[in-house]
């Protein structure tokens, strides 16, 4: 092509580019470092839709339209500034589905002199990106993603000499560094870091109602996110998950005013009902922000600011408002720096040799038990689940049952609209499948049916009791949990967290353990599922 030739993908004259900036989906920073030098005369945005992106795991329609929607949101938007964006869309003629295949058309055409782009958030895309660049013969830049409060340096400097690398600690160290919630002599507010035992409420009979609750302000699709939603169910069909109810916010503006709903309406009591479940109550609440963040829609700094500023003008309590700055400038940050400090080799781990397959009904949302199909089914309409939905019912069945954390880690990546790697894996196959060994978690999270029904009004009306571990009747957690304990003995009695609930199998008899593990492997055999109750009536004959 000669270099006055027009570009159909992107209606200018192609020339020689001096640099490429590339964003990825989970990119969508306007101020990130990559755009700190930019020149409209001769630097250009690549961006590219593919289905490998979607397909790399089955992922859902919800996740798969909030990308993509936000995408074509900051495509649009730069072009309003006058920057070229070389743009791959989805459905084009040509498009090769893959982001190598998408970034070597561009070099070829365009022919930058330098490509440039921030982190990605994800092992597997650095390596694609850096091996096309290689192929191509391009120098590749990358810069440090500034959006986070703390650098993969930063981090790993903070792990260097440290046994274990614990939240607690590096939170602490957040807090300081970044003065958050600090009094006036450099202490922590309220004269302690963590108020964690402040909020572990549930709600009454009366439910989230009588406790104020107001539901989120929701984002009516615009043009742009219809043409998407109707675009995915066209190209995805038989992926997982719902379109519907599709009202996730996708623009910078949106994602403020999604924020700024929170931090008037549900924060003051974020933090006393954030463990909670409920029926038919997928938000509660929760903020419903992690999506704008995690694509870069929102900045960080922002969401802690204004959280600490409704503290100190005494619009929310302190624990509420610590309780929430945790999860962003602690938990988030954190999980990041654990991502990138042991990958590639965390993504392996499997320190407790599960090898079970996970059951169908979670692409479904259709079993018997409660608290799962209420947590399922409201994955599959929104993309979404609360933390303790995520960590206490679903992830805690995988465990219990033996699930390969893999396997347990890929459903997680493609259901939820806030699923990038750097997050979801060490959540996932550390936090909740203890899939590491201990890097994260110094326990794993496990317990009975009681923690559910202590938490929620799930139980209400199912069939199960959590308080027996066998029978017709017994709940599935409670008899997988006692099948974990006995199946893990061994290495769970080293583990100090642990000695009480071991010490609790001396109470079984050996006819119980017969009974508990012959339950769990019929529940096994049946793909995950309890059997269902015997049929009685009346004897026909």
């Amino acid at each position: 092509m000669k270099d006055q030739d027009e570009s159909p993908s992107t209606g200018r004259e192609t020339r020689a580019t001096r640099r490429l900036v590339l964003v990825l989906g989970d990119q969508l920073d306007p101020a990130a470092a990559v755009f700190d030098d930019f020149d409209s005369r001769h630097d250009a945005i690549w961006m590219a839709e593919v289905r490998a992106e979607s397909e790399q795991v089955w992922s859902g329609k919800p996740r798969i339209a909030v990308f993509l929607s936000a995408m074509r949101h900051f495509r649009d938007a730069q072009r309003k500034l006058g920057r070229t964006v070389i743009y791959s869309e989805i459905d084009a003629p040509g498009n090769t589905h893959t982001l190598a295949g998408e970034l070597a058309r561009a070099i070829a055409e365009f022919r930058p002199q330098q490509l440039v782009m921030t982190e990605p958030g994800e092992w597997r895309v650095n390596e694609a990106i850096a091996a096309a660049a290689s192929a191509a013969g391009v120098p590749l830049e990358v810069l440090p993603d500034r959006h986070f409060f703390c650098s993969r340096a930063d981090f790993a400097a903070h792990a260097v000499g440290r046994k274990a690398l614990r939240m607690e600690f590096f939170y602490r160290e957040m807090r300081r560094r970044h003065r958050v919630l600090l009094d006036p002599a450099g202490e922590p507010e309220g004269g302690q870091w963590n108020f964690d035992h402040d909020n572990r409420g549930s709600f009454s009979r009366a439910g989230p109602a009588a406790e104020g609750l107001r539901p989120p302000r929701l984002t009516p699709p615009d043009a742009t996110t219809r043409t998407v939603l109707a675009l995915v169910e066209k190209l995805f069909p038989q992926h997982p998950g719902e379109l519907a109810e599709f009202a996730w916010p996708v623009t910078p503006e949106d994602a403020r005013a999604a924020l700024d709903d929170f931090l008037a309406h549900r924060l003051p009591r974020f933090g006393e009902f954030q463990d909670a479940m409920w029926t038919e109550e997928p938000w509660l609440f929760h903020a419903r922000i992690s999506a704008a963040l995690n694509l870069k829609l929102l900045n960080p700094r922002e969401v802690v600011a204004a959280a600490e500023e409704a503290y100190r003008a005494g619009r929310a309590p302190l624990a509420s408002v610590e309780g929430f700055i945790r999860q962003i400038l602690g938990w988030r940050e954190y999980v990041r720096g654990i991502y990138w400090h042991f990958m590639p080799d965390y993504g392996r781990l499997n320190a407790l040799g599960a090898e079970g397959r996970l059951p169908k009904f979670y692409w479904t949302g259709e079993c018997e038990m409660n608290c799962l199909r209420q947590s399922i089914g409201q994955t599959l309409r929104h993309g979404y689940a609360h933390h303790i939905q995520r960590l206490m019912v679903t992830g805690l069945y995988s465990l219990l049952l033996g699930v390969r954390p893999q396997e347990t880690h890929e459903w997680y990546l493609a259901v939820y609209v806030d699923a990038v790697e750097w997050v979801e894996l060490p959540n996932t196959l550390g936090m909740s499948q203890y899939g590491d060994g201990g890097i994260m978690a110094s326990k794993p999270y496990a317990a009975t049916g009681k923690y559910i029904q202590r938490m929620s009004n799930y139980c209400a009306g199912c069939r199960f009791d959590p308080a027996k571990a066998t029978g017709e009747d017994a709940c599935p957690f409670t008899t997988l949990y006692w099948d974990f304990l006995l199946r893990h003995e061994p290495l769970l009695a080293k583990n100090q967290r642990m000695a009480l609930q071991v010490k609790n199998l001396t109470r079984l008899s050996p006819a119980e353990r017969a009974r508990i593990g012959a339950q769990a492997a019929a529940i096994k055999a049946n793909d995950g599922a309890p059997a269902p109750p015997p049929q009685r009536g009346w004897l026909k004959l």
